[in-house]
């Protein structure tokens, strides 16, 4: 079976240990070559050649429930249920906290009477909270029981042996009351309860806040239209969307999504962009422009047809890139695993100490506070919290930089981009808009400017380089067209030959003219001039005589010079790399206040800049546009691709800006710094908690204080630590 990405909900993940051992046993499946699993969507992505019905069983073996998402309506089935389990966790947090309310303030207001005077009585209540534990608390004492079976622990576990514990002991005390010291004869029947309910109501709390981590990709999908209006057989209908093929007509009409990209056929309209790019301003799109599906039509109407449906959309595109992003790990969160992992028993072994510490030591009744101890150890400790801590403030940032047409690859990215020391900017493309035009036409004594373009256009005509198309555009203008050559040859960085009624042609630049023995006399002083007002000259030479330069230039993209203020504003070096000459490059610096320059660099010498910046100890970005930036994007420590760009380009990049524009760039750097703070917030606050917590629940403040914790407490402590971490991470939402 050919390799493919696999996408499975998961239900009953709760903490790290959940997601390592979904991880495990979809690894283990043959043909899996890679399984990512999100804890904050509660979903896994698996790429390689395996059998679905095979993964969703390995899930199940392991003590989870799965199920493919293959459609959007399967996204929406997912959410649907998730909201019912929502509404479920909500009424058994009510009947529990009724239940063990009711007990609790019985017992305050000293209703209840003495376990010995009454023993049917206190059966009953005994009765009626293991009834509430098993249906309010079930699919705790479940999930512990599946853990069990596959050999781990998770939250599950911790409650259901805390209430567990807490119930079989004061059944004991009813049924035996005089194999306990009198003084030890309590029942913790409320307690069990109220530990199901607070827990409970935590875990909703979670969930509900969980779901607006996840509000990026819900707006990305929700973008994507239902239905299409298609020309067919020259009639109109509405079609669903999943029987729209390639190259079909499709009318889009006045404020209506496109149904998919496509390029316009007829009319032209102002697309709005902004859920792709970040970028508010409308862009006019005319015959032969690119249109993206669940971007929004204005006022026009127009015809497009379709180049790209379902997967290959750039909107599934970016759905696909967003998910892994989330569900990726970065360094930070791999250590976490590493202690997650051992986390449910090396509570265990605590609450085990603590017992046996409280029985040799503890004052009479020893038995009665080592149960307590015991349990509230096992209540207080949160494995959520620890769990979350990473995944869902990754979640958040990766969701937030979606939203600012900001596309990050992994967990890595986002957690190196803000450490960047350095950044290396391509002239072409990135600083400028890479749509260079001919500015200056100065021919040589004895030749003209017909001429000069002429010889310029039929050299061009067989080239690709972006100057190429400025010179063949500047031609099409005054009426000139190429004529064929023979023997064309093109050398990286240097310019181009070719022969014409057995003439040698040559067009490049100063360089290349010097190394084919070119005298250039007073051009080389023009030349000078036009680098210095950051034009590119490009010279042509017919029979080993110069015909004349061409003087070319690349505006700078707007915005390039208040973002590489703001990048030196944040103590960022700013660099510029371009295969232009010196004058150039230096003119282009001065326009945008860059101090920092790498002239005359070969395509091949790109990634050897990056690499010079890295022996210096610098942590690196690179920012370019092209095919030939793609070594230097992929040895970057963080590569930044302009989505305008190549393919290839955007492949080897670690972040892709879907808006042209490099005040995305400090952009990246804050919700990078923001999103990794957020973390070791979060980090710091489950390590805290969980290492104040389990001293304190164990007794630790007794001898001192006389203080020992109650196990609904503890409960309550927990619940707020998990709800506490998202909602920490919520507030990347606004960075």
């Amino acid at each position: 079976m050919a390799d493919r990405e696999i996408r499975l909900s998961i239900a009953g993940m709760m903490c790290a240990g959940c997601v390592a051992a979904v991880e495990k046993a979809l690894g283990e499946v043959a043909g899996v070559t890679e399984a990512l699993v999100n804890l904050g969507e509660r979903t896994a992505t698996v790429r390689g050649g395996a059998d679905p019905a095979l993964l969703i069983q390995a899930v199940r073996d392991a003590g989870f429930d799965a199920a493919e998402l293959k459609s959007l309506a399967d996204e929406q089935a997912k959410e649907a249920e998730e909201m019912a389990q929502y509404r479920r966790t909500l009424r058994n947090a009510v009947i529990a906290g009724v239940a063990g309310a009711a007990l609790f303030i019985a017992g305050m207001a000293g209703w209840l009477p003495e376990i010995e005077r009454n023993r049917p009585f206190w059966l009953g209540v005994s009765a009626l909270t293991l009834f509430v534990m098993l249906t309010a608390g079930r699919h705790f004492y479940v999930g512990a029981w599946k853990s069990l079976k596959n050999r781990r622990g998770n939250m599950d576990t911790l409650v259901s042996l805390g209430t567990g514990v807490a119930w079989l002991y004061s059944t004991v005390v009813v049924l035996f009351p005089d194999s306990v010291p009198s003084l030890a004869r309590h029942a913790y029947f409320e307690a069990a309860i109220i530990i199901i309910a607070l827990v409970s109501i935590g875990t909703a709390m979670e969930m509900h806040a969980r779901g607006k981590t996840s509000v990026a990709i819900k707006k990305l999908i929700g973008l994507q239209p239902r239905t299409a209006r298609v020309i067919r057989n020259g009639e109109e209908l509405d079609a669903p969307i999943e029987e729209v093929g390639l190259q079909e007509t499709l009318r889009v009409r006045p404020g209506e999504k496109i149904p998919v990209d496509g390029v316009v056929l007829q009319g032209q309209s102002n697309i709005d962009e902004s859920m792709l790019t970040g970028e508010p301003v409308p862009v006019v799109k005319r015959e032969g422009d690119e249109v993206f599906t669940g971007t929004i039509n204005g006022s026009g109407s127009f015809l497009m047809q379709t180049t790209r449906i379902g997967s290959d959309t750039l909107l599934a595109q970016i759905i696909d890139r967003v998910r892994q992003a989330q569900a990726s790990k970065p360094e930070i969160g791999r250590l976490v695993d590493k202690v997650a992992a051992v986390f449910v028993p090396v509570v265990v072994g605590i609450s085990v100490l603590a017992f046996g510490v409280w029985m040799a030591f503890g004052p009479a009744p020893a038995f009665s506070y080592a149960m307590v101890a015991a349990t509230t150890v096992l209540v207080i400790a949160c494995p959520c919290a620890l769990g979350l801590a990473t995944p869902i403030s990754i979640m958040v940032g990766v969701g937030r930089a979606a939203e600012q047409g900001i596309l990050i690859r992994n967990g890595d990215a986002i957690q190196q981009a803000g450490k960047i020391e350095t950044v290396i900017l391509d002239k072409t493309g990135t600083v400028t808009e890479g749509k260079p035009t001919v500015t200056t036409l100065a021919p040589a004594p004895g030749s003209d400017e017909q001429r000069l373009l002429q010889a310029a256009a039929d050299l061009e005509a067989s080239s690709e380089h972006p100057l190429a198309a400025a010179i063949l555009a500047e031609a099409k203008a005054r009426g000139i067209e190429p004529r064929a050559v023979e023997a064309f040859n093109a050398e990286t960085g240097r310019g181009v030959s070719a022969t014409r009624d057995g003439r040698p042609f040559l067009l490049g630049n100063e360089r290349y003219m010097a190394e084919q023995g070119i005298d250039l006399g007073a051009l080389a002083d023009i030349a000078k001039e036009m680098a210095g007002q950051a034009q590119t000259p490009v010279f042509v030479a017919e029979a080993g005589e110069p015909v004349g330069v061409i003087g070319i230039e690349d505006p700078i993209r707007a915005g390039s010079a208040d973002a590489i203020a703001e990048l030196k504003a944040m103590g960022i070096d700013v660099v510029l790399l371009t295969g232009d000459s010196r004058a150039t490059a230096e003119a282009v610096a001065r326009r945008t206040g860059i101090e920092r320059i790498h002239p005359e660099v070969l395509p091949g010498e790109k990634a050897d800049v990056v690499a010079a910046e890295q022996r210096r100890g610098r942590i690196v970005a690179m920012v370019g546009d092209g095919i030939n930036d793609a070594p230097a994007l992929a040895g970057a420590d963080v590569g930044i691709a302009i989505g305008s760009g190549a393919d290839i380009a955007i492949e080897s990049a670690d972040i892709t800006l879907m808006h042209h524009s490099l005040d995305r760039i400090p952009a990246i750097i804050r919700l990078s710094r923001a999103t990794v703070r957020n973390i070791k917030e979060n980090l710091f606050g489950a390590f805290v908690y969980n290492s104040l917590g389990i001293p304190v629940a164990a007794g630790a403040l007794y001898p001192f204080f006389g203080i020992l914790l109650s196990p609904v407490v503890a409960a309550a402590a927990m619940s707020l630590s998990s709800v506490t971490v998202v909602s920490n991470a919520l507030r990347l939402r606004n960075a």
